[in-house]
């Protein structure tokens, strides 16, 4: 209890005087960057969650080949969460004398829960979000339909006893997918519509569904409730096992953010470790006065871990609320980084923020506050008494995990970790040795230049411990700063150029075979950019290694890919551009050996297969046996068609199949899409424009995030300045007193400060620039898959960076040493 009432009034002493400024200010930057981006994050990963949904139209969907109990949409109503009832079954429809085969789709109102249903009034004409479903007696129709039957919105079609009227032309559907299915367009219709049409009977061909949306807590409730009861011959699907088309643009920019918070992180952390041992060290003689008195080493820690503590309760709490108002302003520079408003945060996401305060103080502050029990009580006589310094194991040590914890905390990607541990602490320690450098060859040369050169250099070689470390905290300093503002616009300038202005956004499906040539003539007749004709098959993976599907006990039931269920694949003997393999070989072209398959390597992982294992295929009745000879991976932002899983040729040539194309289209050439639909009615076309600009102003938001959080940064680069400054500010002012009272005016010592910190800045700067260099270039090929060039403006930047920076702020911020009076520091009031 008299630790904690001496350690409170001597932290309020300290806090008036101003001498915790420093390290108070290094921890709210930390504190405040780490909670800004947890929120931030929070509420993209909560969004993204919520657009998964979309694929399902819903957040959870039940399907029964039979009628559902109602009993499941009455718990799910009771926790919150809305429903919706559809029924799907093929139907042919009439117009006049032609008719077509169709894929009936009847709702209830509330579809879709997730997503947005879009419609056009006319055949590719401009969308709108749809109010409502259909009223009854009306439908939406798909274009497809359209023109296999000849008609337009405004016109009639017979559905069984029925004669609805087209009111809209379907332009998007959150639930539609590519394949087969697309044989038969889709008509949306009012559940009210579907018992005067007579058309479901005894032995019809029809799909029951449920879906269910809503919060997430209430969500995950229901889940949790339908698998420990889940209706005889239902399955359960939800948005998160089907994935989203934006979760790859997503994570990279959550990437991109993760960096520029951890850069600051990283710059709070050393400002922190040089503030605490100046702070220490002004307390070497308080601790040998108490100590004097009779004060144990136990209460002398004890002070000083209560310190600890309270530091880190005043900077979480700044630093927190400081996070939050910043991430309310990020957020509102995201606005439509997702379809909707981003989802409010939890406030459980400040915990990272806070805990990491925590973790900085008794990682880089303890060690040094540490050092005052030990302090000799004789210091009180003999001022140059100082405790024996801590083991490296005990300070480098502390800190090194301090760090290592946080990062992996807020990261969780182990190679974004060891890469920014591993080259922070390599830059620190070339850093370190040059500084160390610098100082042996300064102490030659200084004596061939003038007076404010010579005292300027001669700082460097007597103060040779500390300047080395001057160099490693401006220098790492400099280097975070390079790897944010020029190596992070050349990260996003790649990005950005992944994702083509002339990117696919037409995709063509269920072409077939005697179609193709008439549909070539129709593209090159415009000059339209496409990627030819790719097959696309439809199978189930009925056995792995010869273990039946049913027993194999790794289904990657939480991805696209599940073994037993029906899938989309394609065959090839010539790998597309934007696929990589990363194990084992493709085959040749023009290989008709035995079957191969290639996997993309996230698939592969989840199923727990590799190279050598073979899968067993059933397309429609056939079995087809194939060796797994390569895994890849595939760049999702090229918007090419790819599959998850691609076989050879051998024996796929004759299977049931069609083909899809996917073309560019500009707004002048709109209309080459009514004329082939009505060529080839059977052919479905699918607009992926919005996904393509979505990402891209992913992209754009992301950079703009960064710069965002790049203020952290800049604040965090000061502050590390500034305490590499004030470590050294009570010599420099003896220093000073006692060249002006021999003489010196105050322009040679301000020169001479000049020479001091321009020489450590312009060292600083090189090897910033070179850890800048080789960190982005391993982050972005390891971590972003993208292809960094070295710019030889970086190195020119930071050499003159390092001068102006270090060089000229730290003049400045050192120029109250000189002005002070030397009368005033000799008799110890300055």
């Amino acid at each position: 209890m008299r630790a904690l009432v001496f350690a409170v009034r001597r932290f309020g002493r300290d806090v008036r005087s101003g001498e915790l400024l420093v390290l108070m200010s290094a921890l709210v930057i930390a504190v405040a960057s780490m909670t800004a981006i947890s929120f931030l994050t929070d509420r993209i990963g909560k969004a993204v969650d919520y657009q998964a949904g979309e694929v399902l139209a819903a957040d959870i969907r039940l399907s029964s080949g039979r009628k559902l109990d109602d009993s499941n949409t009455k718990l799910a109503r009771s926790i919150g969460l809305k429903t919706v009832d559809m029924v799907s079954f093929p139907s042919v429809t009439f117009a006049g004398e032609a008719s077509t085969l169709a894929r009936l789709q009847a709702v209830t109102e509330g579809y879709p829960l997730r997503g947005e249903l879009r419609i056009a009034a006319s055949l590719f004409g401009q969308d709108r979000v749809a109010e409502r479903i259909p009223l009854p007696g009306t439908l939406y129709a798909e274009p497809a339909l359209l023109t296999r039957l000849g008609i337009d919105v405004g016109d009639s079609l017979e559905l069984g006893r029925l004669t609805l009227q087209v009111a809209g032309v379907i332009a998007y559907r959150p639930d539609q997918s590519p394949g087969f299915s697309g044989l038969a367009p889709t008509i949306l219709i009012n559940m009210a519509d579907i018992e005067p049409s007579g058309l479901l009977v005894e032995g019809s061909r029809v799909g029951y569904y449920q879906l269910f949306g809503g919060p997430p807590t209430p969500v995950r409730k229901f889940r949790d409730a339908l698998q420990g009861a889940m209706p005889e011959g239902a399955t359960m699907q939800t948005g998160a096992e089907e994935g989203s088309q934006l979760a790859g643009a997503v994570e990279r920019a959550g990437g991109f953010l993760s960096l520029a918070s951890l850069v600051s992180l990283i710059l709070a952390a050393v400002a922190i470790a040089m503030s605490a041992q100046r702070y220490a060290e002004r307390r070497l003689d308080t601790a040998a006065l108490m100590k004097t008195f009779g004060a144990s080493q136990w209460f002398v820690l004890s002070v000083g871990v209560i310190h600890i503590l309270l530091i880190a309760a005043i900077g979480s709490a700044i630093g927190a609320a400081t996070g939050y108002y910043a991430e309310r302003g990020l957020s509102a520079l995201l606005t439509g980084w997702l379809r909707g408003d981003l989802p409010q945060p939890r406030l459980s996401a400040m915990w990272p923020g806070v805990l990491s305060a925590l973790v900085l103080l008794l990682g880089f502050a303890l060690p040094s506050l540490l050092r005052l029990r030990r302090t000799p009580p004789m210091r009180v006589l003999r001022h140059d008494m100082a405790p024996p310094p801590l083991s490296l194991w005990v300070s480098y040590g502390a800190a090194f995990l301090a760090i290592g914890a946080i990062v992996a905390w807020a990261v969780r990607d182990t190679r974004l970790l060891v890469i920014i541990l591993g080259g922070t602490a390599v830059t620190a320690a070339v850093l370190f040795f040059a500084g160390r450098a610098l100082v042996a060859a300064l102490s030659q040369l200084r004596g061939g230049v003038g007076v404010s050169w010579r005292y300027g250099l001669a700082n460097v070689a007597r103060r040779g411990s500390t300047s080395a470390i001057q160099v490693v905290a401006f220098g790492l300093g400099l280097m975070v700063l390079l790897l944010l503002t020029l190596v992070h616009d050349d990260l996003l300038d790649i990005w950005r150029s992944s994702v083509a202005d002339d990117a696919p956004n037409q995709f063509l499906i269920n072409i077939l075979p005697e179609e193709r040539e008439s549909i070539s003539e129709l593209i090159d007749s415009r000059n339209l950019p496409s990627v030819g004709y790719v097959p696309l098959v439809r199978g189930r993976i009925t056995a792995v290694n010869d273990t039946p599907a049913e027993d194999w006990p790794r289904g990657a039931g939480e991805g696209p890919v599940r073994v037993g269920r029906e899938i989309n694949l394609s065959y090839t003997d010539t790998l597309d551009e934007s696929n990589t393999v990363i194990e084992g070989s493709f085959w040749s072209e023009g290989d008709g050996g035995e079957p191969q398959v290639s996997i993309d390597i996230a698939i592969a992982n989840e199923m727990g297969v590799t190279v050598g294992d073979t899968l067993t295929f059933d397309f429609a009745g056939l079995a087809h046996r194939a060796t797994i000879t390569s895994l890849r991976t595939i760049d999702w932002d090229s918007f090419r068609p790819n599959f998850f899983i691609v076989l050879s040729p051998t024996g796929m040539q004759d299977l049931p199949q069609t083909f899809l194309n996917a073309l560019f289209v500009g707004e002048s050439d709109k209309d080459v899409l009514v004329e082939l639909v009505r060529k080839h009615p059977s052919v479905s076309v699918i607009d992926i424009e919005a996904a393509i600009e979505q990402i891209r102003g992913i992209i754009d938001k992301a950079a703009l995030a960064v710069r965002y959080v790049f203020y952290f940064t800049i604040a965090a680069g000061l502050v590390v300045l500034f305490a590499a400054i004030q470590s050294t500010l009570e010599s420099r002012r003896y220093e000073s007193a006692l060249l002006r009272t021999f003489g010196a005016s105050r322009r040679v010592v301000l020169l001479g400060i000049l020479a001091e910190f321009s020489a450590l800045g312009l060292l600083a700067g090189l090897c910033a620039s070179l850890g800048a260099t080789a960190i982005g270039h391993v982050v972005a090929t390891e971590v972003f898959d993208l292809q960094l060039s070295v710019d030889p403006v970086l190195w020119l930047i930071g050499v003159l960076a390092g001068w102006l920076v270090v060089g000229v702020s730290g003049t400045l911020a050192a120029r109250s040493a000189v002005e002070t009076p030397p009368v005033r520091t000799l008799r110890g009031t300055g």
